[in-house]
């Protein structure tokens, strides 16, 4: 492939709700323009930017996958992005590196949720956008409906500039509304034939076509005063009009086709070189990593870049997708990362197109790469040169709110796993790990239950670690409501020196947050100086074990009354079991409860689904503190709920909202485990106490 200076170049995004059919569209575009030789297919595996063994076995995008091609004298970086919610960092990393958005939908189906979440990721960046309404030869297709469905969730600036030559089965075309055109595919698609607009389409065609004129002329002043004052645009001005407002996000062009059949692909390519904006239309700004003052660049400007994505390869490496925003990139150069106060050394340079790699010699502005074996460089890095540094915002991704508990099969993977998670959370910003040291347990994190699934499917495959996934231990602890005053001595003589160790301890509860406190009362050496600490820590330890159901009691004050000791057989040991008995005793005695960790939790829901929610989260044994709308049709929900009841809510919430929900939690107290649960608890513990015995 040819080098393309950044007015050559087009970077566009590839959206979607799962299903609509973009990564379909994304193979006919390569096809139609020479970059493939063959029409690849989901269905059976063979489609170029669907080809990892996840992506394959699944049917469904699962990363983002660069498919570069040439159209025109110009170059297109195609990203294919996942449809799935699970899969949302991959989402926006492409959409923080592209320059313009096309949101794919289904004929049938329309505006769906994921429609929706891209269509706002898009809005945050004031990214352009162009619609492309596919599958309209499937059973229930009306482009016409999908259309006002876009204008009803997005605005009047939806504009089509393609209409349908019939639907479902008697699809067959597309008539272009500002050449008033129509075209049929030939048999393979690449070629077409160009007829005139069928009698039928006419008048659909002239309304649409003056629509477009208006969203054209508000684009630009000069031919805004020249439409008003009734003269007659021409089609390049339309054009120019038209670039001009939908590279200001004011107005988004509708298209339509089957990629499956290869129906208005063609069209499609040469409306993207039309309509949409070449990278370096507005400088990029972003800040100095010493002064922090804001810094802008252009793409005459010297060098500078972000990773946007990484993939980690036990073979190949780590490898980082690299947009360009200024000067130009050689092979065997030296890169300065000002994220991390790095150098970098690069080697080859290439672009993928799926999985295939093609080389290049130089990079210029604007343009997608990838680089092979950076020591340093993550996703969201900065790179520049030295002299004249920059540091861009990074890429803002949502918390990971879906937890497990994962181990290894096999008792020798222990050393392989954690470099095996490390990669991985390297390679996705919202795959997440961490160890929780009162559990004992390794969690990893993520966007839902697909999400997990697939990073143990990657550990296996990539790096040879099978695991388990369960769901994680709740860290219970223990506490009292009552106080005691207990006796402690352990007494012993079996030949030679015994041992001997007497205390008196009153137990007292404290107030909740306090933890622990121990208080010496002894007076006239009842229990010498020297064995205080071992009184001190027989009672630590015994309140670290649990003595309900194995979890750490807390929030106990333990004041040594009395006690006594021998001259001979007294020992450390001694009175660290002494008070270990005495405490065991006196708790018993001291009214213990179980503790549970409850969570703030705030959801994020449509308004409509308020009522739901708040069921939902009653069931789960939530106390709802609040709820209150906060604009756009949202309202938020605050409640308290056990974190025992939370570690499904991810799927619960998204199966209620229809997948429109968020919501973020976090610790805020302990309270008493309800009397029926805390039996069922410490009757499993005592069960599982026995069975590892």
């Amino acid at each position: 492939m040819k080098e393309y200076k950044s007015d050559r170049l087009r970077n566009v995004g590839i959206v979607a709700h799962g299903g609509a059919g973009k990564t379909s569209l994304t193979e006919a575009m390569l096809f139609n323009s020479g970059a493939v030789n063959r029409l690849g297919r989901v269905d059976d595996g063979s489609a170029t930017t669907d080809f990892e063994p996840e992506e394959i076995k699944r049917k469904v995008t699962i990363s983002a996958a660069l498919a570069p091609c040439e159209w025109n004298d110009h170059k297109i970086n195609f990203v294919d992005t996942p449809g799935y919610a699970d899969f949302v960092a991959e989402v926006k990393s492409v959409l923080r590196a592209v320059d313009s958005v096309c949101v794919v939908l289904c004929a049938a189906s329309g505006v769906e949720v994921e429609t929706e979440k891209v269509w706002s990721y898009a809005n945050e960046l004031g990214l352009p956008r162009i619609g492309f309404i596919n599958k309209m030869d499937r059973e229930n297709a009306d482009f016409y409906s999908v259309v006002e469905s876009m204008k009803e969730k997005f605005g009047n600036g939806v504009v089509p500039v393609h209409l349908p030559i019939g639907a479902q089965d008697s699809f067959q075309g597309i008539v272009d509304v500002l050449k008033m055109k129509a075209y049929l595919p030939s048999k393979n698609g690449r070629e077409y034939t160009e007829i005139a607009v069928p009698a039928e389409l006419l008048a659909k065609c002239e309304e649409a076509r003056t629509a477009l004129i208006e969203a054209a002329a508000e684009g630009d002043d000069e031919l805004l005063t020249k439409y008003l004052e009734g003269e007659e645009l021409s089609n390049e001005e339309v054009r120019i009009g038209l670039l001009a407002a939908i590279a200001q996000a004011k107005v988004f062009p509708v298209l339509c086709g089957s990629a499956l059949k290869n129906i208005g692909i063609t069209q499609m390519l040469d409306s993207i070189i039309n309509y949409l904006p070449a990278p370096g239309t507005n400088p990029v700004t972003g800040y100095h990593p010493v002064t922090k003052d804001p810094v802008a660049r252009s793409a005459a400007d010297p060098f500078s870049a972000m990773v946007f994505k990484t993939t980690a390869d036990p073979f190949v490496g780590r490898l980082s997708y690299i947009r360009l925003y200024s000067g130009t990139m050689k092979p065997d150069s030296s890169l300065y990362n000002a994220t991390r106060e790095k150098s970098e050394r690069v080697g080859t340079i290439f672009t993928l197109r799926g999985k295939q790699q093609d080389p290049v010699t130089a990079v210029h502005a604007g343009d997608i790469v990838v680089v092979a074996k950076l020591q340093e460089t993550a996703t969201g890095d900065s790179l520049c040169d030295k002299d004249k540094p920059i540091i861009f915002a990074p890429v803002s991704y949502p918390k990971p709110m879906f937890v497990r508990s994962i181990e290894t099969k096999n008792k020798g993977d222990e050393d392989k796993i954690g470099q095996a998670l490390a990669r991985l959370m390297d390679e996705d910003p919202t795959f997440k790990v961490r160890k929780d040291v009162e559990t004992r347990q390794l969690l990893i994190s993520g966007m839902g239950e697909l999400h997990l699934d697939i990073m143990t499917e990657r550990m296996k495959r990539k790096f040879g670690v099978e695991t388990l996934l369960t769901s994680p231990k709740v860290p219970y602890r223990e506490t009292i409501r009552g106080s005691a005053k207990v006796e402690g001595k352990h007494k012993k003589q079996s030949g030679g020196h015994g041992q001997y160790g007497h205390v008196w301890l009153q137990l007292d509860p404290l107030a909740p947050g306090a933890e622990f406190e121990f208080v010496d009362s002894i007076f006239g050496g009842a229990v010498p100086r020297q064995y205080i600490p071992a009184v001190e820590k027989g009672v630590r330890d015994a309140l670290a074990g649990g003595l309900l159901a194995g979890y750490p009691m807390v929030d106990v004050k333990v004041t040594l009354t009395d006690g006594s000791y021998h001259t001979v057989d007294s020992s450390e040991m001694a009175f660290k079991i002494a008070s270990a008995m005495a405490l065991r005793k006196g708790v018993l005695q001291a009214k213990p409860v179980l503790l549970e960790p409850i969570y703030a939790v705030e959801v994020l829901v449509p308004e409509s689904y308020m009522g739901d929610v708040i069921g939902d989260l009653n069931t789960k044994r939530g106390r709802i503190q609040g709820m209150e709308p906060i604009g756009g049709g949202l309202g938020r929900v605050k409640a308290q709920v056990p974190l025992a009841e939370m570690f499904r809510f991810s799927i619960d919430l998204r199966s209620i909202t229809q997948g429109r929900g968020s919501f973020d939690m976090n610790f805020s107290h302990y309270e008493d485990v309800p009397a029926r649960i805390a039996e069922a608890i410490i009757a499993g513990a005592k069960k599982d106490k026995v069975e590892e015995a």
